[in-house]
This record gives C-alpha cells, sequence and structure tokens, in this order.
C-alpha cells in the first residue's frame, strides 16, 4: 500500500466496501470511535467480535511478555485495517491495540458484517486473505531480521520496506523519495533496538551522502552513474 492508495487494496476501495453505512440494520448502531494517546482500543484476551479500520491516526498493535516488557508488532495509519484475525475464526484477541496519536479514529466493522461481505465478494475476500498473508509473512521476517542481524541491517530493511510502501521516485533529481508515517522511536521498536542508535545510524549514512532525512521523510540518493 502506498500514500496515493489510501484506503485501496491494489484495485478494490476498502473502505467503500467496509463502510457500515452500506448496511441498512447496520447503519443506525455505527459511529466511529475516537481515541487520545495511549488509550486502549482493545486488550489481550478482549472478545474478538470486530475489525477495525483506522480513519484518521496511528494503532500500535503489540503484546506483554510474561515480564511485562511491551513488544510491538507493528503501527499501522490510516487507511489500513487491524483485528484481522478475527475473520479467520479467533475468539480472543491474542494482542492488544492502542492508539499512538491524540486524534486517532477507527471504523469498527461487525465480524458478522464482515464476512457477509466476503461471501458475496469473491475478489474482496481475496484480497483481505492476501493481506493477512502478507502480514504473517512481514511479521515472520522481521523476527528473523531481529534474531540474526545487526541494528544497521535491521534499518536498511525497513527503510526498503518503507521504500516499497511509501516510496517514489523524485522526476527531477531521481532521488528516492519516502514519505513516511513513523516516528524515530516508533522505528526504534519495530526493529527491536533504541531511538538514540538509530539516530546515529541515519546520521551517519547522511554524512556519507548515502540519505537524508527529517522527521516523516526519508531521500535516499541516486547513485552515480
Amino acid at each position: 500500500m502506498n500514500s496515493n492508495n489510501i484506503w485501496f487494496f491494489e484495485d478494490v476501495n476498502l473502505f467503500g466496501m467496509l463502510c457500515p453505512h452500506k448496511f441498512k440494520e447496520y447503519k443506525k448502531a455505527h459511529d466511529f470511535m475516537k481515541f487520545k494517546k495511549q488509550d486502549y482500543i482493545y486488550f489481550e484476551k478482549d472478545k474478538a467480535n470486530k475489525v477495525y479500520l483506522i480513519e484518521k491516526g496511528k494503532v500500535k498493535i503489540g503484546y506483554y511478555t510474561k515480564e511485562g516488557d511491551e513488544i510491538v508488532k507493528s503501527i499501522l495509519s490510516k487507511g489500513e485495517l487491524f483485528g484481522e484475525k478475527a475473520i479467520l475464526g479467533e475468539e480472543k484477541r491474542e494482542e492488544f491495540a492502542k492508539s499512538v496519536d491524540d486524534n486517532t479514529s477507527v471504523c469498527p466493522v461487525d465480524v458478522n458484517t464482515m464476512l457477509d461481505l466476503m461471501r458475496d465478494n469473491r475478489t474482496f475476500s481475496f484480497k483481505i486473505y492476501k493481506l493477512i498473508g502478507f502480514r504473517i509473512r512481514r511479521l515472520e521476517r522481521r523476527l528473523e531480521m531481529m534474531l540474526f542481524k545487526d541494528a544497521r541491517s535491521r534499518l536498511m530493511e525497513f527503510i526498503d520496506d518503507l521504500c516499497t510502501d511509501y516510496g517514489y521516485d523524485c522526476p527531477d533529481t531521481g532521488n528516492k523519495i519516502i514519505k513516511h508515517p513513523y516516528t524515530q522511536k516508533e522505528i526504534a521498536c519495530l526493529i527491536g533496538t533504541s531511538r538514540p542508535t538509530i539516530n546515529v545510524i541515519l546520521n551517519e549514512l547522511k554524512d556519507k551522502k548515502v540519505l537524508d532525512f527529517n522527521r516523516n521523510q526519508i531521500t535516499i540518493y541516486k547513485k552515480p552513474a
């Protein structure tokens, strides 16, 4: 998914299809849910009876170890779906979902409504299962990366993923521009390192003219011919 295709999985308009206002029996009960920073949308062990679309803001997905340490699995932003394992039959949440921003807004969709929609639209159903498979593969890759690679390698692979999701070529310079939704602290959580380490590595790459960066943009310089 890239920034030009918010609410879309390739040619499928996710929000348009999932919007509960399409269902008369659901419209009356529907309302966007609003959350402030650090508010939980759901906890581990909560009943899994809804999936959610992010209308605004960011949502952190993770779990806690027996020692109480927070493990971040993903940080999702506008247009993305979460809680989707309920579609596969999950009855209780195996992870938490927490608002990252002060003005996060999510659209809840009842699992039965979601399943009805998937039964009626084979293309949409395929896209949802494709999304779930993609999420699983990306998580497996992250775990492998954290076990076997150093912080610099983990960061470079994460930037490569950002390039796929959010990057585009600047027509004037040929540089790769990545406009992404993550803070350095969030990137550090996702790749299992510290924010100071991220900053040191990025500044080293900046000094070597490999890239430049600011809060929500990374520019990867085109290599000389």
